[in-house]
């Protein structure tokens, strides 16, 4: 029988949370878990947020990186009695510190390499603290496998490189369990986070796909945390991604973060636009930042290549040893032409094309033949991807190939190593390399040819005539679809899908005059050089702390289930209206104005049926039936459906298309806010709309007599905005000398009269009751969305133009958590119902028995 939490983290997994909010009796755990992997021990939690509940003894100023795997190299002691541990120095989480302030601690949560019997987990993680400051979150083989191999590397991964499982010989299917064994890992690695956590003063910094979720899980708990996720890998075009059936559960996974980092624009481009089809958000861009809108809160996105560490690559160089292989290097290959590739055995690394594009060169370009070798590293795979057999041996056989074609004694075309290399042999080859080729199909950010820059320019105070002096020049032939491809504009960039140019690529940069090679060996070290690992991490954390600048300024709550959690962040002043507090103001009241938007106020937004129901009118009649009482709708739609819908509440005021025609209470004719009555400019936006109706599938011009609106609710989303933006600034200039106002709102562009919107009629209510000495002493506003924004800053505006007194109550309300000028809100238009109950009942006026008949549908 499964325990509660593993069914709740099934449920999860599938989409649904447990109610959030509940107080509920919380374990303390330990500082450092020693339970051994099982899921089911770690209870399903403290469901409710918090902003501080467990205080650490660790120093403030702290940053805490997550990652699949720790910075550390393990291996067992000759004795078989315990671990021996060690920095990785080859890991780019290791070098992220070198960006920080001095004083700023950093810790490490990730998994082991190895796997840990658990009767040792115990002392390893308190060895790890100690030493390292690293926590490890040991995960059980089986979920290990599933989550790493199952869904990490099988589906993400091919995904994520533009790879679809067109049939099942193709990568893994969508495996629902494997997904689970995700969010199971996920929820394991937050669980170490919360351990450690001091959420008011740390800093937490998520890396890559094998942690999309996780935001969510840390969020539900702190909703004030500071954090961060860098994706290292690329993010597919919105028609890859939706393909994915999770799609949206990661999305607003990530949206959980406060800033999102990718390597290249191209990959924030593809996030935006998911998050534009999927999600409905759009992004803006202020001062050079990108942000998303999400809920109040604002999810910054960052753009920066990650870069190498310096110091590392030159310590390398530096050893004797090195030099010796530089030496025996230079004698392997002396008189010949070194081409350079240096992949993981992967799939999407093009090997395989960059084989056969050597071999085009050697045919086309026999002058190279004797004397060009491409030396081909390819390091071990780093997990079990697909096709991985079937790849290695296609380069095997094109390899053996080759080398039967234009090899001879002494000479082979092809040098193929694949074993383990160390980075100072490394460091040997790329010395002696002509030029480094990159041909991967797909590759995140490739910092192959980074180093092999670093590693030309040499070392300072190098002896003259040493292997490390000499020429600075280095020649690189890269991938267009690989993230560093951007920021090396010296590079010959090809496409390696066509062996030809990459072929002649090669050709050119062999063949290229020293000069030259100089040339762009200098502009791609100036990059190089300032643009290190300390460049990339130092900006990421500034970013960072710009994003969570207001976190303690704002009022925060969690809401959603399952991953539809997000937090909502609004000015400390709004909050949600007390329907007792407002009762109490409108008894003690003498004078009242209350102003009603309809659609998504009064009348919910997705309902077919837009005509009020016998409720509604029955309780805008109480309210009218007060003296007391000036009661009007005020909705943007046209006067002729508004007077019918609402012929029953004679002391109803209207107000329709915005405010441009207004019914007062008790009088039958219409008037008009404006003296312009001129409406020929319709003839010139119309022709205007037509056109972009007709190359717009989905969007549609509705006609109103003070204005036209051109509606794109059902067009594609990023086409459709596009169109709405080009739109905007056709009508602005065909319109520029007319009395007109253009404006782009949700899904549409409207132009109507100037000076017409929902405050100007807010204003002459409120102007008409004081000229006849009823200055309303309470105020009701209540609206869903931008037009009424104008009303809500009318009253705001409206004591210091006299028309309201200092003392009036206000309740300026708009419907749903979101951020405006309001100072409440409520949830739906079923709590605005409710509340117009409450005052209805309060009202001293009974209705009439002759209104009571007009009620009856």
């Amino acid at each position: 029988m499964l325990s509660r939490s593993y069914t709740n983290l099934l449920d999860l997994a599938s989409g649904n949370f447990p109610v959030m909010g509940r107080e509920r009796e919380r374990k303390r755990m330990p500082r450092v878990m020693t339970v051994p992997g099982s899921i089911a021990e770690l209870d399903d939690d403290q469901a409710h947020s918090v902003s501080s509940d467990n205080p650490s003894s660790l120093a403030t100023d702290r940053m805490i990186i997550v990652a699949n795997q720790l910075p550390l190299k393990a291996k067992r002691r000759p004795d078989n009695k315990g671990w021996s541990f060690s920095w990785d120095e080859d890991s780019l989480l290791l070098r992220l510190k070198d960006g920080f302030p001095d004083d700023m601690e950093v810790q490490y949560i990730g998994s082991l390499s190895v796997d840990v019997d658990p009767i040792e987990q115990e002392d390893v993680a308190q060895l790890l603290l100690e030493k390292f400051r690293c926590v490890p979150t040991f995960l059980p083989p089986n979920l290990l496998q599933k989550f790493y191999d199952g869904f990490c590397k099988k589906q993400l991964w091919p995904l994520f490189h533009y790879m679809l499982p067109y049939s099942a010989d193709q990568g893994g299917r969508f495996d629902r369990s494997a997904w689970e064994s995700y969010v199971s890992a996920n929820k394991l690695f937050s669980q170490k986070v919360i351990e450690v956590l001091n959420p008011e003063d740390d800093f937490v910094w998520i890396h890559d796909y094998h942690l999309m979720v996780l935001p969510t899980f840390l969020r539900r708990r702190f909703n004030r945390l500071r954090m961060g996720f860098f994706l290292h890998s690329p993010f597919p075009s919105s028609e890859i991604y939706r393909t994915l059936p999770v799609r949206e559960e990661i999305l607003k996974a990530l949206l959980n973060s406060d800033l999102i980092g990718f390597h290249t624009f191209d990959y924030a481009r593809h996030f935006l636009s998911c998050c534009s089809r999927m999600l409905g958000l759009e992004y803006q861009s202020k001062r050079g930042y990108i942000g998303l809108d999400y809920f109040g809160r604002t999810v910054g996105i960052k753009i920066m290549p990650v870069g190498i560490h310096m110091g590392q690559i030159e310590s390398v160089m530096r050893l004797a040893d090195k030099e010796w292989m530089v030496g025996e290097l230079k004698q392997q290959f002396e008189g010949k032409t070194v081409l350079l590739g240096v992949d993981d055995m992967d799939v999407f690394k093009g090997i395989n094309l960059k084989l056969l594009a050597m071999e085009q060169m050697l045919k086309h370009h026999p002058l190279w033949q004797g004397r060009a070798v491409l030396v081909q590293i390819a390091n071990p795979a780093r997990g079990k991807g697909i096709d991985l057999e079937e790849i290695q041996a296609e380069i095997q056989e094109s390899c053996n190939r080759i080398n039967e074609k234009f090899g001879k004694p002494g000479y082979k075309p092809i040098v193929f190593i694949d074993k383990p290399v160390s980075i100072s042999e490394r460091m040997a080859y790329y010395s002696i390399a002509e030029c480094v080729v990159v041909t991967a199909v797909r590759d995140g950010m490739n910092l192959t040819p980074y180093e092999y820059i670093v590693c030309k320019q040499g070392i300072s105070g190098a002896e003259s005539g040493s292997d490390l002096s000499g020429p600075k020049k280095s020649m690189l032939v890269v991938s267009e679809f690989i993230g560093c491809s951007p920021s090396l504009s010296g590079a010959i960039r090809v496409n390696p899908w066509n062996v030809e140019a990459t072929a002649e690529a090669m050709n050119e940069a062999i063949s290229m005059a020293e000069q030259e090679k100089q040339l762009r060996h200098e502009k791609h070290y100036r990059y190089v050089s300032t643009h290190d690992v300390a460049y990339w991490s130092r900006s990421f954390l500034q970013d960072m702390e710009r994003s969570c600048a207001d976190h303690f300024r704002r009022r925060c709550w969690g809401i959603g289930l399952g991953f539809g959690f997000r937090v909502v962040a609004l000015d400390p002043n709004f909050r949600k209206l007390s329907i007792d507090d407002m009762v109490s103001a409108y008894i003690k009241a003498k004078q009242r104005a209350i102003l009603l938007d309809y659609d998504g106020t009064v009348m919910p937004q997705n309902s077919i049926n837009k005509t009020p129901s016998s409720q509604v009118i029955s309780i805008l009649n109480r309210l009218c039936g007060d003296p007391n009482n000036e009661v009007f709708i005020v909705s943007g739609r046209g006067r002729e459906s508004l007077s019918k819908w609402f012929s029953p509440c004679r002391k109803l005021g209207i107000a329709a298309e915005h405010g441009y025609f207004l019914r007062w209470p008790q009088k039958d004719e219409w008037v008009t806010c404006l003296q312009n009555s001129e409406f020929g400019w319709m003839q010139m936006a119309k022709p205007v709309m037509k056109l972009y109706t007709e190359a717009t599938d989905g969007s549609s011009i509705e006609t109103k007599e003070s204005a036209l609106v051109w509606q794109y609710r059902d067009a594609d989303p990023g086409f459709g905005f596009a169109q709405a933006k080009e739109m905007l600034d056709h009508l602005e200039s065909v319109l520029a000398n007319e009395p007109v106002a253009v404006k782009s709102g949700q899904f549409i562009v409207e132009v109507k009269p100037q000076g017409v919107s929902k405050g100007l009629v807010a204003g002459k209510i409120f102007t008409s009751m004081a000229e006849r000495d009823k200055m309303a002493d309470f105020v009701l506003c209540i609206g869903d969305d931008r037009s009424d924004e104008d009303m809500f800053e009318i009253i705001g505006n409206a004591v210091s133009r006299n028309i309201l007194s200092a003392n009036t109550s206000v309740f300026a309300c708009t419907v749903g958590q979101k951020p405006s000028k309001a100072k409440y809100y409520l949830d739906d238009p079923t709590e605005v119902m409710l509340m117009l109950e409450n005052l209805a009942e309060a009202t001293d006026s009974p209705v009439s028995s002759e209104e009571e008949d007009d009620i009856t549908p």
